[in-house]
């Protein structure tokens, strides 16, 4: 029986390991790249996008939660990509196979295509000299979360059999990281388009 415990005991422990240690699945668009059609849509315009980048603290479920605080997103690098065939059939992928175990990726030459901006100290950023089109922009921010817990130490009980359970308070802080996105389209020339990336 112990002989049956120790077997079962190492299996687990290897299971454990080998699932710690996996490495997630990469997976990539089908689609051929077409730079001509990206170099198109990037091509000179006169028309802009700016906007605002915020991020904040979300729930367990990934949600914002409502009375948090928003944050400005200062000082993160704003990419914009053209909506090419190639970059629909990879965001399809990611909505459709992205999780914990899986990573969706553009290939480095499809990566390439894109425009950056800086926002500045108020999460503000600008795409100018744009051509009618659909795009979508996107920005990768972090936030620290700090406050304060209550630490169970343990409990004690009085002569009448009453309990009292003993906590310190304790600081912690906590890092995270935020994918900003959003799709926007410009429909004419000389248009200004004004977004919240969130």
């Amino acid at each position: 029986m112990r002989k049956l415990q120790i077997i079962m005991l190492s299996l687990i422990i290897t299971i454990t390991f080998f699932s710690a240690n996996a490495q997630k699945a990469a997976f990539y668009p089908q689609v051929p790249f077409d730079s001509l059609q990206a170099k198109s849509m990037l091509a000179l315009g006169t028309s802009s996008i700016e906007g605002v980048a915020i991020t904040g603290p979300k729930s367990t479920l990934g949600y914002r939660t409502p009375l948090a605080p928003k944050l400005k997103a200062a000082n993160v690098q704003v990419s914009l990509f053209p909506v090419t065939t190639y970059f629909e059939e990879w965001y399809r992928l990611r909505k459709k196979k992205e999780n914990k175990k899986t990573s969706i990726y553009m290939s480095e030459e499809a990566f390439r295509w894109r425009i950056t901006a800086q926002s500045d100290e108020y999460g503000r950023f600008k795409f100018t000299k744009m051509k009618p089109g659909k795009y979508f922009i996107q920005a990768i921010a972090g936030y620290t979360k700090s406050g304060t817990m209550p630490v169970y130490r343990g409990s004690g009980y009085n002569n009448y059999g009453g309990r009292t359970d003993y906590y310190d308070y304790q600081d912690y802080t906590n890092n995270y990281t935020d994918r900003l996105e959003k799709f926007v389209e410009v429909t004419r020339d000389g248009q200004t388009i004004e977004i919240k990336l969130k």
